[in-house]
């Protein structure tokens, strides 16, 4: 069904990385940086749990019967729904979002399309639409009185539809059985996957007008019967309402009979699994726990997935480094897994050089997150040496001969530095502030330059932006950085390359990044800048 590939390990542990690595990094950040300080993209169009984001004013509180949450499980479902393992083909690999796919009779509904609104805004250069769904969908049980679920990530985005086959509601119990093994799941297994995602959403009218009457209610004009009465909690009210004989789930108790597919997969055995599950909801907490996951880790045979991604204990986060004159400029923060705000708290910032000595700076407490619905905090801190006197003191400004390779983090005495690795940080290639704006004119033509230290000879440099390919697949644009027949020398230690781009287009202001390649190794995204402000050039 899968295979797993771990891209790095460390002493921190079996399933931790080295930082930096940059897909795992995006990956983390999404996963653990949910709410409060750097909050990441996904929970916005979850939180709260009732949100339905296409419900106009009433979008926080919606007043359709619908909500986010439920879409995110059923597109996720539906589109690891084409699975075979007989194969390898199918699984979850946003296939869905191609109207080949999306338009069949088996995919009824506008709720994936709604999903895949969302998903474009989350993806990235590191993180798949795939990828974002399947977190997507971890964030919304979670987040929604679900439990944790583990997740890999590495998920590759289909080029083309897959083959049909998501079960429909009209077909009979052997039907389902078969779709359901032929996507590597037991029968038990289906039972128990059905009601985990069912404990969300319902069936609305418009799309199944002969299992659904028109509800006629202000609170739920979209006609949705709910699968049980708490359609945006998770829990068991699924099951207990099942069994005893007080749901209203319309697949249960629905007046067309052939469409009554949750009664024929809930009794299929004989309510054995059913009745677990009311009886239990610990047990129908671990079950979709271990389901979920397996689901959405079910993926095309060719696709290798990551180890379970777990937080860093210290991580920094948003390194950027510039030149100006005989200074570098450092900015970033640090993130403290599982703690909350100290105010009594020492972080100090150490850094090695390229001549042997060592930087060090106290750091300022800059903000605090949270993740799982509140079960994990972090506090931030940022290397800002005093935030209140910009523009210098939002940045740590070093000596650019000495420059800079690692770093290292003191908290309360302790030393973090990924166990004697350290933090690596590269000062080879970096952003110039001699960029300017050559003129006022739109597009906007800018002089880019970026400041590459004498002795560190990269085969080639580069600029990046991203984009996306025919598939709506992200994709990223390399623009070559001519090396200068002469060396333009900025200081001692650092020359110039320069090329002229287009600082905006059509949509507005273009952000790139610096790439570079060593002895055939590619280093990508390095020092991202944001092409916006440029004093113009002088004449």
């Amino acid at each position: 069904m899968m295979r797993i590939t771990l891209f790095s390990l460390s002493v921190l542990g079996a399933s931790a990385y080295v930082w930096p690595s940059p897909k795992l990094d995006a990956l983390e950040s999404l996963r653990f940086n949910q709410d409060g300080h750097n909050s990441g993209a996904i929970t916005v169009f979850i939180e709260p749990c009732g949100r339905y984001l296409f419900d106009g004013p009433n979008v926080l509180n919606s007043k359709t019967g619908r909500s986010d949450v439920a879409d995110w499980v059923r597109t996720a479902y539906h589109d690891m729904a084409t699975h075979n393992v007989a194969d390898g083909t199918g699984g979850l690999d946003a296939s869905i979002r191609f109207a080949e796919e999306s338009l069949r009779a088996e995919n009824i509904g506008d709720g994936f399309n709604n999903t895949f609104q969302a998903l474009r805004t989350i993806a990235n250069r590191y993180v798949s639409l795939a990828d974002s769904l399947a977190l997507g969908t971890i964030v919304a049980i979670e987040n929604c009185g679900g439990p944790e679920i583990a997740f890999r990530g590495g998920r590759v985005d289909a080029t083309e539809p897959n083959a049909p086959g998501v079960p429909e509601p009209q077909q009979d119990l052997d039907s389902h059985i078969a779709a359901f093994a032929r996507q590597g799941f037991t029968q038990t297994e289906m039972i128990s996957l059905v009601a985990c995602g069912h404990t969300f959403g319902g069936v609305q009218h418009a799309a199944f007008p002969d299992t659904v009457p028109e509800i006629n209610d202000p609170n739920n004009t979209q006609s949705a019967a709910h699968f049980d009465s708490t359609f945006t909690h998770f829990d068991n009210n699924v099951a207990i309402e099942y069994m005893s004989d007080t749901t209203q789930n319309p697949l249960v108790v629905g007046l067309n009979d052939t469409t009554n597919s949750d009664k024929r997969i809930f009794g299929s055995d004989g309510n054995v699994t059913m009745k677990s599950f009311a009886d239990s909801p610990e047990l129908f907490v671990s079950t979709c726990a271990d389901l979920i996951a397996r689901m959405l880790d079910t993926v095309p045979r060719e696709v290798e997935l990551t180890e379970i991604i777990t937080p860093l204990r210290v991580k920094p986060q948003g390194i950027v480094l510039s030149l100006a004159g005989d200074t570098l400029k450092l900015s970033g923060e640090v993130r403290l897994w599982n703690t909350t705000a100290d105010p009594q708290r020492t972080v100090r910032l150490l850094w090695d050089d390229h001549l042997g000595g060592t930087g060090n700076a106290t750091l300022t407490a800059s903000g605090v997150s949270s993740a799982v619905a509140g079960r994990y905090n972090a506090s931030w801190y940022t290397f800002s040496p005093d935030p209140t006197n910009p523009p210098d003191g939002l940045v740590l400004l070093l000596n650019a001969s000495a420059g800079i390779t690692s770093m290292r983090f003191v908290v309360d005495g302790t030393l973090e530095d990924q166990g004697g690795v350290g933090f690596a940080v590269q000062d080879g290639v970096v952003y110039s502030e001699t960029s300017c704006s050559i003129s006022q004119a739109s597009p906007s033509p800018w002089r880019m330059d970026v400041a590459v230290r004498d002795g560190f000879n990269p085969t080639r440099a580069f600029l990046e932006r991203m984009s996306t390919d025919s598939t709506g697949r992200i994709t990223i644009l390399e623009t070559d950085i001519a090396r200068p027949a002469q060396p333009v020398a900025v200081n001692a230690d650092y020359s110039i390359w320069s090329i002229n781009v287009n600082g905006t287009d059509a949509v507005g202001t273009v952000f790139y990044s610096i790439g570079y390649e060593v002895d055939g190794v590619k280093f990508a995204g390095s020092n991202t800048h944001f092409s916006g402000g440029l004093a113009s050039c002088a004449v």
